[in-house]
């Protein structure tokens, strides 16, 4: 017999960064930037593989979320409130690019895939560097040839870490979809990569440093605030 789960509700601190964003604090509306900026974009370049359209999404997005920040009612995370906003701005040019997207052939995975991990930090050494650079050119490619159903997934699962809750919510799957299809993916991603350059460990699609600070002060331009 399964236990009954309270409801997912946003954690208190994200109750206060939206009261103090709705009175227009912009120390408040840079940090919930800050915090989402890299997720936001790799969901968005998942969809649309595309750099420039992705940083083009994550700036509507937090565009049209400050703008209705009323709207917010703490139902979940403010983190997955915005993903889904993100997931459905890039999800509509996807749409208007090229309706009528389907996946009827699925390629057979292979019994199991180790998951591809993405540290946050990398080796000063030169030498190691260039090479993570390489590895990390394979690893995109890699991920933006996957089908687009196991393409989500797996960025919304791996790269961004979020549970099989979140990302059900986020793509509107059943979690034993998002589980079937990570499988899939992480399947289809072992073939094409690590028969080529064995185990992988990186940082793939970053957004940090002056790219982050540059979109975050676009979004600050077109909210008003000097």
């Amino acid at each position: 017999m399964h236990e009954a789960t309270a409801p997912k509700t946003a954690p208190v601190g994200d109750t206060e960064l939206v009261a103090r964003a709705i009175a227009r604090d912009e120390t408040a509306v840079r940090a919930i930037i800050k915090d989402n900026n890299r997720r936001l974009y790799r969901l968005a370049r998942g969809i649309l593989r595309n750099d420039s359209e992705a940083e083009d999404v994550v700036q509507e997005t937090y565009v049209r979320a400050f703008t209705h920040l009323d709207s917010f009612r703490g139902d979940s995370s403010l983190s997955t409130w915005l993903a889904r906003i993100a997931m459905n701005e890039a999800l509509g040019r996807l749409r208007a690019r090229r309706p009528g997207v389907e996946w009827t052939s699925l390629p057979p995975g292979t019994l199991e895939a180790q998951i591809i991990q993405f540290p946050l930090s990398a080796t000063p050494d030169p030498e190691k560097t260039m090479a993570q650079r390489e590895i990390q050119h394979v690893v995109e490619h890699a991920i933006d040839d996957l089908p687009e159903a196991f393409r989500l997934v797996f960025i919304t699962r791996v790269v961004e870490g979020m549970n099989v809750e979140e990302t059900a919510e986020i793509l509107g799957l059943k979690p034993e979809t998002v589980k079937t299809r990570l499988h899939r993916a992480r399947a289809m991603l072992r073939e094409n990569v690590e028969k080529k350059i064995g185990p992988v460990v990186m940082e793939a699609f970053p957004f940090a440093g002056k790219r982050c600070d540059r979109l975050t002060d676009a979004v600050l331009k077109r909210l008003g605030f000097e």
